[in-house]
């Protein structure tokens, strides 16, 4: 890989652990609103699939193995095996899937409709689902804890990471053109 590829890696990385601190407690679910679902639309948008999967990998190999990089400050594998784990590993097959399928244009419309009707979906699957193995729920009840709460906010979050995702790409994009002449 190139530096320029290994760069933007690593920035992902940074920005995963980064938006993890930004995150918000709501008092009748133990899984927090945090900036992480922003990140990981950005990383899978910017990315091709294998350097996205490799990303999101590297911030889960950090946080298990003790660096604060979860939400609320969390790590270790009680934090992926916990009841908001199915999140952690959600985003570890949600990244490589949406920068599949986001295609060679640079489109906001496409980018959108992948990360709200694809990326959550199957993030949203993988959280409910573990956080009734782990809390012994039922999936009504995990749906109402791990889903309904943060719709709303998680497209609003597709919308963000889309538009960023666009912007980055037309200037990563030029700058590279720029520096083939």
């Amino acid at each position: 890989m190139k530096t320029r590829e290994l760069t933007k890696m690593s920035l992902c990385i940074t920005l995963s652990c980064i938006s993890a601190y930004i995150s918000f407690p709501l008092p009748f679910t133990p899984a927090m609103i945090t900036a992480q679902t922003i990140i990981i639309n950005l990383t899978a948008l910017i990315l091709t699939p294998k350097k996205s999967f490799i990303v999101v990998l590297g911030y889960i190999l950090l946080g298990a193995f003790g660096l604060p990089v979860f939400s609320g400050g969390g790590s270790g594998f009680g934090k992926i095996f916990g009841p908001t784990g199915g999140f952690i590993l959600g985003f570890l097959a949600i990244a490589p899937i949406m920068s599949y399928l986001k295609g060679k244009n640079n489109s906001f419309k496409r980018y959108l409709a992948i990360t709200i009707f694809v990326g959550i979906p199957i993030l949203y699957i993988f959280g409910a689902v573990f956080m009734c193995l782990v809390l012994k729920i039922t999936l009504i009840s995990a749906l109402g804890l791990a889903v309904v709460p943060f719709v709303f906010g998680d497209i609003c979050k597709c919308f963000v990471g889309s538009y960023l995702a666009v912007k980055l790409n037309n200037v990563l994009y030029t700058s590279v053109k720029s520096q083939q002449f």
